[in-house]
């Protein structure tokens, strides 16, 4: 029986991703920053360990307690909505200090383990906005972007090792509390300056009608990742992020 380790476990994409695994009767190591035993459904494959990926100690006690895994995926995650004039600093590095150097430190903590061991795969969940600009979040684009960039690179070092990289890109997913927790990392919205921006974004977030990311959609992306050794690096998940690879694959053929 495989075991995975999954960061950001406590609601949306990281629970789902967990509930997946356990239904294919894999070991499961959910982390979460306060574990909450009610946030998923009691198993004899379930483990959840606390883990703050922005805290060095934290990191090491919860890789040490976890022992042995298979798969590492990380998905814990901040995002923030600003004008790039008006974001401020410390937003920014708040997103970089979860989105990309919580994601790196873990996966050090955890690769040589893969390495020594000859099999491994890392599962990194950014996010199809790093396929194509959208106005206001300049800051958590740039902190996923950064993350596409270091698995890249990665994958190509452990190849020789037998160790795989993925990158899962969800779309936009209303369904998740993502949103709701972003709210706190929103500045200069009431900046007249930006009101049209603000306004186009704002509906556009708010349209119904097109194509979203299902939480399940996610969890099926990095199944795949995890157990399909021909899965390509680059996984968009959902039928936005989907129609958004697309398109960046036709523009680069030009």
């Amino acid at each position: 029986m495989k075991t995975v380790l999954i960061t950001g476990c406590s609601s949306g994409f990281g629970h789902e991703i967990a509930r997946f695994f356990l239904a294919r009767d894999w070991r499961v190591i959910a982390t979460m920053r306060r574990p909450n035993h009610d946030v998923l459904a009691p198993s004899e494959h379930l483990r959840m360990l606390a883990l703050d990926v922005t805290q060095p100690d934290s990191i090491r006690d919860a890789v040490a307690a976890a022992g042995p895994i298979d798969v590492l995926v990380n998905n814990a995650g901040i995002g923030a909505a600003s004008p790039a004039e008006l974001v401020p600093l410390d937003t920014v590095r708040a997103l970089f200090e979860t989105n990309t150097f919580g994601a790196i430190a873990v996966t050090q903590a955890v690769v040589p383990q893969f390495r020594q061991r000859k099999t491994g795969v890392v599962v990194n969940v950014t996010s199809s906005v790093t396929l194509k600009p959208l106005p206001l979040i300049a800051a958590y684009r740039a902190s996923k972007a950064a993350l596409n960039a270091f698995t890249e690179v990665m994958a190509l070092e452990l190849a020789p090792f037998g160790v795989r990289a993925h990158i899962v890109m969800p779309g936009r997913a209303p369904s998740t509390r993502f949103g709701d927790n972003a709210r706190e990392h929103i500045h200069g919205f009431d900046h007249e300056a930006y009101a049209d921006v603000v306004q186009d974004v704002l509906a556009h977030f708010a349209d119904t009608s097109s194509p979203v990311t299902y939480a399940q959609d996610v969890a099926e992306a990095v199944w795949r990742a995890a157990t399909d050794p021909s899965a390509p690096m680059h996984i968009p998940a959902g039928d936005d992020a989907q129609a958004l690879a697309a398109q960046a694959r036709h523009a680069g053929t030009h």
